[in-house]
């Protein structure tokens, strides 16, 4: 993740390894994504999943649902705190 400032948005970086057709060598290619973080929960370097909903608005048309390997408000179950 590379910026939380925004309320209840995250911006996730994703990286990829591509072939470059002729040369064979593989290259990075990068992308940011716009996500809802519900909670704002998600800080700075923390390694999220993101999946896809229903646009919420211009830019923002994913979800985060994992962070650091744990679901998100597991934290809040794990420490027994109630809803």
């Amino acid at each position: 993740m590379t910026s939380d400032k925004m309320d209840k948005t995250v911006t996730v970086l994703v990286d990829r390894r591509v072939i470059h057709p002729l040369y064979k060598k593989f290259i990075r290619r990068s992308k940011k994504y716009a996500a809802h973080d519900e909670l704002n929960e998600c800080k700075i370097g923390d390694m999220v999943r993101i999946e896809e909903c229903k646009p919420i608005s211009k830019r923002k048309t994913w979800t985060v649902v994992v962070r650091n390997g744990a679901p998100l408000g597991a934290a809040d179950v794990a420490s027994g705190a109630q809803a």
